[in-house]
């Protein structure tokens, strides 16, 4: 038996207990016998990601508050053998039925995990995800629109207040002062430029691929008078020139790809002067045992490629520091954010859902259900633990000596 803390709803509004004790609430309501005709034939995610997002089948009252019931009563069997509940009654007429799945439209069309050098496109990659409209974007990020986890002090502060104390403990982090040139590799819609240029008076200039956020951050800039301070350009991070005393990188590291990445770190080894900083922020996974492992591309990653994220892929924090060190830089601080990220993902999720009339005429139906499923994927990847996020702290090393940080934290937070 199942014995899940939920119930099924089919099409004719017959509702099916799966458990001894179910939460009346929740439901996994099904569209008609198309529908569980699709999940019979193709049990695959990509058939039960097409059947939600075409609307053919629903999770109620909603994503977040279903995983967690059922984190918290977690089912005996899996899922999808919920598929030979039905196939027992009726397996003639469901397999019969016509199928429920529709295309999806949104997708990635060409190859997706950007592990080919040679076909790897980040432009197409980066406006893939971020031109979908600052609108939209906006809907779901906070005022300061920072599209990485906040900073939460208190689990009770306000995504905004998060958001806010994540930027300030960057700039502390990063030890910046009057005067110095700061880069932000991948500056997004330009929050954190703005923010040390106006709180700590650096020259801050910052880079993107989306022109979307390009017209954003350059706005946001006029709009608080800081064009003579910071500046932002359409620019790939690989052909940046200059000298800079503190670089940063907030959200940017997942879209590198792991063969890429002694590229990135060495580029920016010749754009930091000697005993400058950097910070690099990453959502991370755990270690793999062999090569193999690392490689593998599991079902649910190999969806939100196409769909989501094409051309990202995550390290694990070992890695990144051992490239890090490879490549001329001193470590000196990781700090894991995983839990503040769980905390950010919820509030975002939240807010598409509290925004969902005036983000689907954004976008359309289809893309706010996907975005709704991947917003709550991701965060229950960070509630498990499956998913990581860490910020490391470096300095150049060109010559030896002092690395000439403080010898404490205390001055993070005073």
């Amino acid at each position: 038996m199942i014995d899940a803390p939920f119930s099924i709803r089919l099409w004719d509004g017959t509702m099916i207990p799966l458990g001894r004790n179910v939460e009346g609430d929740f439901y996994i309501s099904l569209g008609g016998p198309g529908t569980m005709g699709s999940l019979l034939r193709w049990p695959t995610y990509e058939t039960l990601l097409r059947l939600y997002v075409n609307g053919q089948l629903d999770i109620q009252p909603d994503l977040l508050d279903f995983v967690a019931l059922t984190r918290k009563k977690r089912p005996k069997n899996k899922l999808t053998k919920i598929a030979g509940f039905f196939l027992l009654k009726n397996a003639l007429t469901l397999l019969a039925a016509p199928a429920g799945a529709a295309s999806i439209q949104h997708k990635y069309r060409n190859e997706e995990t950007g592990r080919r050098v040679s076909r790897r496109d980040n432009e197409a990659f980066i406006r893939f995800h971020y031109d979908i409209g600052n609108d939209f974007y906006s809907l779901i990020l906070g005022e300061e629109m920072q599209y990485s986890c906040g900073y939460f002090t208190r689990p009770e502060n306000s995504l905004d207040q998060a958001q806010h104390d994540k930027l300030e403990m960057i700039c502390r982090k990063l030890r910046l002062q009057p005067g110095d040139k700061l880069l932000d590799i991948g500056c997004g819609w330009g929050g954190l430029i703005c923010y040390a240029a106006r709180h700590y008076g650096v020259r801050a200039h910052g880079v993107t691929l989306s022109p979307q956020q390009l017209d954003y951050a350059r706005q946001k800039i006029r709009a608080l008078g800081l064009e003579e301070r910071v500046s932002v350009e359409l620019r790939d991070y690989s052909t940046v020139q200059g000298n800079y005393d503190k670089i940063v990188s907030v959200g940017m590291f997942e879209h590198i790809g792991i063969a890429n990445m002694p590229k990135y770190f060495n580029k920016i080894n010749t754009l930091l002067r000697d005993r400058g900083i950097l910070l690099n922020h990453g959502i991370s996974r755990h270690a793999k045992a062999t090569g193999r492992a690392v490689r593998r591309i599991r079902p649910e990653r190999r969806l939100l490629l196409k769909y989501i994220f094409p051309g990202s892929e995550l390290d694990n924090v070992g890695h990144t520091i051992d490239l890090l060190e490879m490549h001329g830089f001193e470590v000196h601080d990781v700090e894991a954010w995983r839990e503040h990220y769980a905390l950010t993902t919820k509030h975002w999720y939240r807010r598409l859902m509290a925004g969902k009339e005036e983000a689907i005429r954004l976008v359309g139906e289809e893309k706010f259900r996907m975005w709704g499923l991947y917003l709550a994927g991701v965060s229950t990847g960070f509630i498990d633990g499956s998913m990581h996020v860490c910020q490391v702290v470096a300095t150049k090393h060109s010559a030896k000596g002092p690395s000439g940080l403080p010898l404490t934290r205390e001055g993070l937070y005073r």
